[in-house]
């Protein structure tokens, strides 16, 4: 909490105190004092130093002192004997301002002095309790703002290391496809190359904000998926379709294409027709992808019948292995997820007869 906010606290609990004294006094007199009388009694007689003094005295020591030597530390016990010193301190404090005997005029013998210092105690300890809310008000307060600051930065670290890990594998493909290329056709290689150039553009600049018009997020995807059918001939090897209008939907860029990537590192080989099928539907209030690659199964040595599900056993754990330097990567997917849309998002990754599936829902809204 600012500085200035605990001051204005502060002052705002003693003026406060002061006017429910003064309404008090007013009460007990049924209204026939006067603003002067009033003047009088806080400034030059005793009372406003009965009545103030040892609230103030109570008050601070419990919350400077007492909090942080004691409470903090859980100390109960020394909390309550310092206390209840502290109460009794600030009593005789008190009485020894107000001058007891000239005030009275000699009358008061030890009992009154005693119920005096009774009530001056009492009244430090009900201050000094204020005193220690207070200050713990104060404390959380100053908790919860360091560990939102700390959540916010562990985010951006945990997004940012989802970014650093995602860009080289799709910029080190796609140089090798027009290297390629560029013996085959170099006009056509140069058209690509302006792709990359967009696409690194956008990497650069735009997925640098917290979220991007889906528009933009599926004119990267195009380029991208352009760019890799630079190395087959097959028209249909891969099947992209995008279904709705994007309108003004704003997603966190980079969130798809992890997954095209890996479908088409994983893909079967590249004469086999569908072999990845990438879709998009965009429907009220959500965003459904979907992308499936075909895989190949392991091979049965000759002579020898494998059942399909003994196979795909072992091609999901082959698969496992494949990915294991990249698993760190799937781990941050998913936790960038959890964070982007917190029970906002359905996502489901199958392997069954061959077809490696992800299945991801966004719960979204237009702004």
């Amino acid at each position: 909490m600012k500085r200035s906010a605990v001051i204005l606290l502060h002052l705002g609990y003693w003026f406060t105190y002061i006017l429910l004294v003064s309404l008090f006094m007013l009460i007990s007199t049924r209204g026939h004092r006067t603003f002067a009388d009033m003047l009088y009694i806080w400034l030059v007689s005793g009372a406003g130093v009965f009545s103030f003094l040892p609230g103030v005295l109570g008050f601070y020591f419990f919350y400077g002192l007492l909090f942080t030597r004691f409470l903090q530390t859980k100390r109960f016990q020394a909390l309550l004997l310092f206390g209840l010193l502290g109460m009794l301190s600030s009593a005789v404090v008190t009485l020894l301002m107000l001058s007891i005997p000239g005030t009275w005029g000699g009358r008061a013998d030890w009992r009154e002095m005693m119920w005096m210092t009774i009530f001056l105690a009492l009244l430090a300890g009900i201050h000094g309790v204020i005193g220690l809310v207070m200050r713990g008000f104060i404390s959380w307060y100053g908790d919860i703002r360091i560990k939102e600051e700390l959540t916010q930065k562990n985010h951006a670290t945990e997004l940012a290391l989802v970014r650093s890990q995602l860009n080289p594998h799709f910029l080190f493909n796609t140089i090798h496809n027009i290297d390629v290329l560029i013996e085959k056709d170099a006009a056509q290689a140069s058209l690509y190359l302006n792709k990359l150039s967009d696409i690194m553009r956008f990497m650069l600049y735009e997925t640098k904000t917290e979220q991007i018009p889906l528009s933009k997020e599926l004119a990267y995807i195009e380029k991208y998926i352009a760019l890799q059918k630079i190395r087959t001939a097959n028209m249909n090897y891969v099947q992209y379709t995008v279904a709705g209008e994007t309108g003004n939907l704003m997603i966190e860029p980079l969130l798809f294409i992890p997954y095209i990537e890996n479908a088409f590192k994983h893909a079967t080989h590249e004469r086999t027709a569908n072999a990845i099928r990438i879709k998009l539907c965009i429907e009220d209030g959500r965003l459904v992808f979907d992308c499936e690659n075909r895989y190949s199964l392991a091979p049965s040595p000759e002579g020898i019948t494998i059942p399909q599900s003994v196979i795909e056993e072992l091609a999901a754990k082959d698969s496992d292995i494949k990915k294991g330097a990249n698993g760190l990567g799937h781990t941050l997917l998913q936790k960038r997820l959890a964070l982007l849309y917190p029970n906002k998002h359905t996502l489901a990754i199958t392997r069954q007869s061959g077809i490696y599936k992800v299945n991801l829902i966004l719960h979204t809204h237009e702004n």
